[in-house]
């Protein structure tokens, strides 16, 4: 039997050189690990209409550009990912989580700080590298 793949759209909201993150529900796979938020692309979107989507329904959030940053493919053993990231630096409304998971901003120097599912290494890494370390 071979798992599926799961796309995800995820999203790098970013204001001022902080990034905002989301906790993941203690009962999600990868459970009470932070994440950047997102969710998965549904047949005929694309992955910028699935961002657009997923951020206005999670976070109630309007994101007006989004540009790619880069996609990461990740086997956990029990479930297959790919990651299609964007930088959100254009979007109206202050992200505030629709389905009562902890949300916060925090600094791009601090992400490191911060318990990540592995497939978000990655992401950290770039973000830490493209924004600098305060």
């Amino acid at each position: 039997m071979s798992i599926k793949q799961v796309h995800v759209a995820v999203g790098v909201i970013e204001r001022h050189g902080h990034i905002f993150l989301t906790r993941r529900a203690a009962h999600q796979h990868q459970g009470d690990k932070w994440e950047f938020p997102g969710g998965k692309c549904e047949n005929g979107e694309t992955v910028a209409q699935a961002l657009v989507r997923e951020l206005s329904e999670e976070l109630a959030i309007t994101v007006h550009d989004c540009s790619p940053l880069l996609v990461v493919c990740h086997d956990y053993g029990d479930k297959q990912v790919k990651l299609d990231v964007h930088w959100v630096r254009q979007f109206d409304g202050e992200p505030s989580s629709q389905e009562g998971l902890e949300g916060r901003w925090v600094a791009a120097s601090e992400l490191a700080n911060y318990d990540f599912p592995a497939a978000n290494v990655a992401i950290v890494e770039r973000v830490v590298a493209a924004l600098g370390a305060d």
